[in-house]
């Protein structure tokens, strides 16, 4: 049996990274994935594997991803061996695009969905608190997290605008409700 895969999505700001992240750090079983994407490892965010787009294609076409994207101009990978490092009992902790949600509910067997919201006035706040935007940048960040949210027998969607501890609870509460 593979392990268990969270695909985690929501718009920018809404802290899948700090989510993650904790999700990890308070549960040995739960393992984060790095993605691979073409854009510079000094860009900052996320810990990711930053490559060129041509070092990217040859990672692709040797077939080093499990699962790989396109999306706001970038390449995005989920590399195979992590995968395969995890082992049966773990879980797997993957951020996504919404856009390759149901080629990873074809791929990953029993497959969920983490989908994280806050209201626009916490994602504008969170923006431009760390910095990387302006306005104008932040402003369609924001447009864009009023897309379309997924949906599904697969999908737990948590409101992520207070306290962390709240957020977490309420996802393990989502996750393994026989143990709330």
């Amino acid at each position: 049996m593979a392990a268990a895969v969270i695909g985690v999505v929501g718009p920018s700001g809404v802290g899948k990274d700090t989510v993650m992240q904790e999700m990890a750090a308070r549960n040995p079983e739960v393992v984060l994935i790095r993605r691979v994407i073409t854009r510079p490892s000094s860009a900052g965010g996320e810990a990711f594997d930053g490559v060129s787009e041509a070092e990217f294609r040859a990672m692709e076409t040797a077939g080093h991803f499990i699962l790989c994207w396109q999306a706001h101009g970038l390449s995005y990978g989920i590399p195979r061996a992590q995968f395969e490092a995890i082992g049966s009992d773990g879980v797997a902790l993957v951020n996504l695009s919404r856009a390759v949600l149901d080629t990873a509910r074809a791929r990953f067997e029993g497959f969920r969905v983490l989908s994280l919201v806050a209201p626009n006035d916490v994602l504008a706040a969170r923006l431009g608190a760390r910095g990387r935007e302006d306005a104008a940048d932040i402003s369609a960040r924001l447009e864009r997290a009023g897309y379309t949210r997924p949906t599904g027998s697969d999908v737990i969607e948590i409101s992520n605008d207070g306290d962390l501890n709240d957020t977490l609870g309420a996802i393990w509460a989502a996750l393994y409700p026989e143990s709330a």
